[in-house]
């Protein structure tokens, strides 16, 4: 189930990508700053378990030409997945938050994050703490 929650919230960003007016795969790619073949195989949401690695979000969020709507729709899913909501355990949300970085185009402090890299992976109870502080930020 979790991975099916994932796997939607990676279509949604797929359709604010067509909502903003790119359609073709080059269009995309170009504004998710990736390689084509890496956008197709986000697109089609069939990624193994683990979703979207820290990197490729870095990635995306530090585009110059990602559309705010795209944006939004990446930070809820950096949310969710924060939050445990696709069923990662903690040594893995761990990882996933060390290697998040604050990107400069990203709607967040800097101050957030690191509070999030602090609080999130060992205390799973401030999770929603952190989560709510970073809605409060963009």
């Amino acid at each position: 189930m979790s991975r099916a929650l994932q796997a939607e919230k990676i279509r949604e960003v797929g359709e604010a990508l067509v909502s903003s007016g790119l359609v073709t795969l080059d269009e995309q790619a170009e504004a998710l700053g990736l390689c084509r073949s890496t956008t197709w195989t986000i697109l089609q949401a069939n990624h193994k378990n683990s979703g979207l690695s820290a990197t490729v979000i870095n990635i995306m969020l530090d585009s110059p030409r990602l559309p705010p709507a795209v944006r939004a729709k990446i930070l809820e899913y950096v949310e969710e997945k924060i939050a445990g909501r696709y069923g990662h355990g903690l040594l893995q949300l761990s990882r996933f938050v060390k290697r998040l970085q604050a990107s400069k185009h990203a709607a967040r402090s800097k101050q957030v994050v690191v509070e999030l890299r602090v609080a999130a992976p060992r205390n799973p109870a401030n999770r929603n703490d952190v989560i709510e502080k970073m809605r409060a930020a963009r």
